[in-house]
This record gives C-alpha cells, sequence and structure tokens, in this order.
C-alpha cells in the first residue's frame, strides 16, 4: 500500500475542512496517522505522524510545534488561523488548522480515514471490512444485520447462519435495494431524525420488526445499519448497535478518502500522459486505458457569462465523466485548466454522437453552451498527447454554428491556425512583400491586398478576381500593375506567389470570399 503523502491528505480533505498554512519539508512527506494531543504526556517518537494539537491555543501552540518537530512528525493541526507558521517553518514541521469550532473527536476521525485510505482498485471498494462489520453486528446483537447508504442501497449484509430473515430483506439483498414504499419512507424519516437505535415495526404481517442506527459522521448521514427483531435480541443489542455504527461510520469515511485519493491520483495521473510528461505504457496500464484511443475535449462557452465558472467546469467534469461511464465502465477523464479531457476507446465511429449528446446534456444541466473537439484517433497511449494537441486546437476553431467537430472535419482550418502560428515566430517567415502591400494599402487607401488575394484565391483567372471584388476586370487588371510598381511584387513568380498567397491568407487573415 502506498504511503499517504501530506499533499494526498490535502487533496482528500483540503480546503474548508483542512488549511495548510506552511509546509518547509514540501508536500510530499509521509503522514502515518492522525493524533491527539495528551498534555499530561511526553510526545512519543513518532515520524510521520500529524499531532492535532487539543487544548492548545492556536497562537500558543509554538512551544508544541518544536515538540513536534523533535519527535520527527510530520505537522501540526492548531484550531483557528493565527498558528505560530514562523516556528513551523523554521523548525520544518508543516502547520495546519481547522475552523474555530471544530470538534476534535470528529477532526482525528476525519484525518485518520484519510491517513488510512489507499488507492482504490476495481477489486478493492472497502466493502469487504463492512460485510465483516455487518457479520460482528450480527453475532454481537442476535439478528440479521444489513449495511446502507442514505439512498438505501445495501452496501453489506451479515450471513451468520441460523439468524431469522424476512422477505424484505431477501429481496432488498437480491436488488441491493430497499424495496421503496411509502411506510418505508416514513420509518427511514423517523430514523433519521434520531440519534440512538431505533425499534421499528414490521411493516408487512409476515415481516420482522428492525432496530435500527443512524450513521453519522461530524453531522453528514453516511447510513445506516439495520437488525432484524427475530425475538432473541442480546439484552445489550443496542449498545452493541452504537458502536457498530460508529466503526461503520468510520469505514465510510475510509471507502469515500480511498475512491477520492484514486481519483485524484488517476486524474494527476491521466495530465501527465497528456501533456507527455510520464511513461506512456506504465501510465496506459494503471489507467486502464488499451488499444488505440482519442482525445475528446470538452469547455464551456467563453462568450457566454458565467457567474462561477470554476464551479461550473467541475460540474462539467461530472456530466463528461457519467457519460463515459455509462458508455466505456471505468473512465479515464480530467480537468486541466477549464478543459474536461477524456480519452474514448477506439473505434471512433461512434464518437462525435457521444459529443453531441454530451453537449447537449451539459448545456442542459448547466444552462451554458458546450464546445467539443475531437483529436485524432492514435494506435497506442503514446499518442494521446499528439490526440489532445489535435483536440486543443480544434477548441480554437469551434463557434455556435460549429459546436462539435473532430480534427479531420475542420483539418485546413486548424493546419492554416497552427501554420500562422509558426510563421509568426520566425522572423524569416514574416518578412517579405505582403507587409509593403498592406502599408501602401494603408497609407494610400487602396485596395490592392484584397484584389491581390482574390486574385490568388480565383487561381490567378482574372474574370474570376473580378467576380470576387465585383469590378470590371479591366480595374483588376490596372490595380495588379499598380501593385507590381509601388510594391515590388513580382507576380510571374510562381515561387513568389505562394508565399506572398500564404503570408496574406494566414498572417493577414484575408480571403477572397471574406475581403
Amino acid at each position: 500500500m502506498d504511503a499517504c503523502t501530506l499533499g494526498d491528505l490535502l487533496d482528500v480533505v483540503g480546503g474548508p475542512a483542512l488549511h495548510l498554512h506552511t509546509a518547509p519539508a514540501g508536500q510530499g512527506v509521509p503522514v502515518t496517522e492522525a493524533v491527539l494531543h495528551d498534555g499530561q504526556a511526553p510526545l512519543p517518537r513518532l515520524p510521520g505522524g500529524l499531532l492535532l494539537a487539543v487544548g492548545v491555543r492556536a497562537a500558543q501552540a509554538g512551544p508544541l510545534v518544536r515538540a513536534a518537530a523533535e519527535a520527527g512528525m510530520t505537522g501540526v493541526v492548531v484550531r483557528g488561523p493565527d498558528g505560530p507558521v514562523g516556528e513551523a517553518a523554521a523548525h520544518g514541521v508543516a502547520l495546519l488548522s481547522v475552523a474555530e469550532d471544530a470538534a476534535w473527536h470528529q477532526v482525528h476521525l476525519l484525518l485518520a480515514s484519510a491517513i488510512g485510505a489507499r488507492p482504490a482498485t476495481a477489486s478493492d471498494t472497502g466493502l469487504g471490512d463492512l460485510f465483516a462489520l455487518a457479520d460482528a453486528i450480527a453475532a454481537g446483537t442476535g439478528g440479521a444485520t444489513a449495511i446502507e447508504d442514505p439512498r438505501q442501497r445495501i452496501l453489506a449484509y451479515s450471513t451468520v447462519p441460523g439468524q431469522p430473515v424476512d422477505e424484505d430483506r431477501r429481496q432488498g439483498i437480491l436488488g441491493l435495494q430497499v424495496p421503496p414504499s411509502a411506510e418505508n419512507t416514513e420509518q427511514y424519516r423517523r430514523l433519521f431524525a434520531a440519534d440512538r437505535p431505533v425499534r421499528l415495526p414490521a411493516l408487512t404481517g409476515s415481516g420482522l420488526p428492525r432496530l435500527a442506527m443512524p450513521v453519522r459522521a461530524g453531522g453528514e448521514t453516511l447510513g445506516s445499519v439495520w437488525v432484524i427483531d427475530g425475538g432473541s435480541l442480546a439484552p445489550d443489542a443496542e449498545d452493541t448497535l452504537v458502536q457498530g455504527a460508529s466503526t461503520a461510520a468510520l469505514l465510510l469515511l475510509r471507502a469515500r478518502a480511498a475512491r477520492e485519493l484514486a481519483r485524484h491520483r488517476g486524474s494527476d495521473l491521466l495530465r501527465r500522459l497528456l501533456e507527455g510528461t510520464t511513461d506512456a505504457p506504465t501510465a496506459a496500464q494503471r489507467l486502464g486505458v488499451t488499444g488505440p484511443a482519442r482525445v475528446a475535449a470538452f469547455v464551456l462557452d467563453s462568450a457566454a457569462s458565467i457567474p462561477d465558472a470554476e464551479r461550473t467546469a467541475l460540474r462539467l467534469l461530472d456530466v463528461v465523466r457519467l457519460q463515459c461511464e455509462a458508455r466505456y465502465g471505468r473512465h479515464a477523464c480530467v480537468l486541466v485548466d477549464g478543459v474536461v479531457y477524456a480519452v474514448l476507446p477506439a473505434p471512433g465511429e461512434r464518437h462525435r454522437t457521444l459529443a453531441e449528446d454530451i453537449v447537449g446534456r451539459a448545456g442542459q444541466a448547466l444552462r451554458v453552451p458546450v464546445r467539443a473537439a475531437l483529436g485524432e484517433v492514435v494506435p497506442d497511449a503514446a499518442g494521446l498527447a499528439d490526440s489532445r494537441a489535435d483536440a486543443d486546437l480544434v477548441l480554437r476553431v469551434l463557434d455556435g454554428e460549429l459546436p462539435v467537430a473532430t480534427v479531420d472535419e475542420v483539418r485546413p482550418r486548424v493546419t492554416l491556425l497552427r501554420l500562422a502560428e509558426v510563421m509568426g515566430e520566425r522572423r524569416e517567415l514574416t518578412a517579405g512583400a505582403w507587409q509593403r502591400v498592406l502599408a501602401y494599402d494603408a497609407a494610400n487607401g487602396t485596395e490592392y491586398a484584397r484584389t491581390l488575394v482574390c486574385w490568388f484565391d480565383a487561381g490567378c483567372d482574372m474574370a474570376g478576381a473580378a467576380k470576387l471584388l465585383a469590378v470590371h476586370p479591366n480595374t483588376c487588371r490596372y490595380r495588379l500593375k499598380q501593385l507590381q510598381q509601388h510594391a515590388g511584387v513580382d507576380l510571374d513568380d510562381p515561387d513568389e506567389r505562394l508565399v506572398l498567397w500564404l503570408q496574406l491568407r494566414v498572417l493577414a487573415g484575408l480571403t477572397g470570399a471574406t475581403a
């Protein structure tokens, strides 16, 4: 199991819950466990420990910071913003803080869960521990037990032999969902309003009553534990259930932290894969990306007024991830600088339809127009950085009339866009007669550049150029003659004609159709 680092911890529980003030050793230092400070006992030697400054005011935590450094600890957590930042930096100890009104036991539970989390895999969801807990509660209370989430989905159930069960339990376990009913809704309302075990009557004539307990952590309802009362529950069943619900809270928090940590690490790995800064085969194996694939990029319309763009971009990420997972299962998506990238496995015939569907759904859900670009299909993960670059270019040519496109559909436009960037970076590619033509037009009010581009776009046909310009062919012929005289352009040289056309089209942005 990979060790939790300070950065991992902040990724899982950072933000309003946990604020970092200083990390002189960096965020890559390990965090092994959260320790509650006991003012009556000396600090143990605990490398990697995170000390919770219980009973110590933040402004007076300087001596505790020094003691934590001597004990080899990674950091100290104080309550409130006015902790000893300078002393922490001087002693190489991270200083973090929680809100003034935070309860230390809840902080400890949250941090212990996050520190104990490990990256989840397809076969490691944390449910094994919940099943073991369900068996332990069933053995201690004497009744068959089920553990549910807040949406009444059954996460784990006991398998202790000989305990009575009813049809409601059988149906719930078969579907991993509590059967809905008005009576059920009322029982859950009573349960979630309580803070102790609640005895609930049977819902049907053949059913059995229940003893139930909500599962909470820090005021948040994480689920519930249900024990069937077949008439032979242990005398201390309620106490056993209270203890079991507390343990269930820890396990559920730990499973959540593991999922969040795994998602963060997966996102970071995908980001580096798309940037081309990691070993592609290794990253692809860890992300589950195999064979040909392409990168799809989704972005909010920059022209729209978005009050909270960052939050809306995160919601866009959720929409993209949900739709991709519905089609491909476990999926690689990441938000980078306001753009949501998704890796779509080949074949690619349906990728555009998927992108259009996501754009439509996201636009409705977020009430903001969304654009989608699809890069080239590449043979393996090593080419995903190039496919991402394609998608980024396509995003730049999309508009309200073309909200979704593949790179092949807009290849001429993105090629000219990229060519303009390359030419603009090189002095020798921007020098030439085109600048003299534009300068002469600006100084004299002529339209030589426009005339020249129309002539080029018409295949050097005078009649065609005159039609684009809406003038007589003799007028077009006269302008070109004057152009050669005043700007020193040799239109008889095919190489000069080609370079001049590229520069006027690419660098000046002129076309015969729109000039």
